[in-house]
């Protein structure tokens, strides 16, 4: 049997590729952040930023350019908070800004958990204890939140939370208020990863509780895939309109599993910025050539089974694609 004859030229590999990247299945993070006076890189993420209000508008402006129109917004507030009461109007204002500057240009996504406004860092409301996230009280706040997202303009909205049933509180809230054309990407497979660490400098989002070290009480084990199907098909069965997998790399095998066991709903993949960095990392040391890793990563998620990708790398898509 001749395989080779299929691999000779690249014309006879895009036509009998499995899979085809496109610039129209990326989802790029943007960063905004209140009370900074000027764009700052994030560490170990070239060409990712901490934006101003005013950076913000001008960097989506140049990645539309690029051809990416799907973004998911993280604003991190100037105060820190132990109430239960939360103000988010720092990213409302950006939804709206962003929304009235490029309108059905952009399809924007909002990040909704609780991380950036705590002073523990956690993604919920702790007990007195500070030992443990108490669920009610967070889920309550969670759907608030995203209430207050969409009625600033969000077309999607996305809990990365893992706490137990804010999938159906926030659809709940939302077709009450009368949004039920927002969309509801849920983080509903997603690992307690040691690979986040970028992204929570980024986002001002590390855990600092004395009591509750880590995430691990609320996230999925890297260890129990039956645990992370439990949760997908209790977010499906809750409302959420998008299922995702987070982090990327490490969980191909969840990724492909859990797709086939729930194939009737898209599933979008995190490439988180542990992945995205250690890329970079590499390729700054002259031991790797970050492109063509970067484009190997990103096809690697799509074999797997995702419709969709977050990447800090979703700007270069297309100029890395062609």
């Amino acid at each position: 049997m001749n395989l080779r004859r299929l691999r000779q030229n690249s014309h006879i590999l895009d036509l009998t590729s499995s899979v085809t990247l496109t610039p129209k299945k990326f989802i790029q993070p943007l960063f905004v952040v209140e009370g900074l006076r000027e764009k700052k890189q994030v560490a170990g993420l070239p060409s990712v930023f901490q934006e101003t209000p005013e950076s913000l508008l001008k960097q989506v402006e140049k990645d539309l350019e690029t051809g990416i129109s799907k973004f998911i917004l993280f604003g991190v507030p100037g105060q820190k908070t132990e109430q239960r009461n939360f103000d988010v109007s720092f990213a409302t204002q950006q939804i709206t800004a962003l929304k009235k500057t490029f309108g059905s240009d952009i399809w924007l996504a909002t990040d909704v958990c609780l991380c950036s406004y705590t002073h523990h860092g956690h993604c919920g409301i702790l007990n007195e204890d500070g030992d443990h996230l108490e669920n009610g009280f967070s889920v309550q706040a969670l759907a608030e939140v995203a209430l207050a997202y969409a009625q600033a303009g969000a077309d999607c909205v996305a809990p990365s939370d893992m706490m137990d049933s804010r999938v159906h509180a926030i659809r709940s809230l939302l077709q009450e208020n009368g949004f039920d054309r927002t969309v509801l990407m849920s983080y509903s497979s997603k690992f307690s990863s040691s690979f986040y660490g970028p992204f929570r400098e980024a986002a001002d989002s590390t855990p600092r509780a004395q009591g509750l070290k880590d995430r691990s009480s609320y996230q999925v084990s890297p260890s129990n895939y039956a645990d992370a199907l439990r949760s997908c098909l209790r977010d499906r069965d809750e409302g959420a309109d998008i299922l995702m997998v987070k982090p990327g790399l490490p969980y191909l095998d969840v990724l492909y599993r859990l797709s086939q066991e729930i194939p009737d709903l898209p599933w979008a993949a995190y490439e988180v910025s542990g992945e995205y960095a250690g890329i970079e990392a590499l390729a700054e040391k002259g031991l790797m050539n970050a492109q063509r890793a970067h484009l190997e990563a990103w096809t690697g998620f799509f074999r797997a089974g995702a419709s969709m990708l977050i990447s800090y790398g979703a700007r270069f898509a297309g100029e890395w694609i062609r």
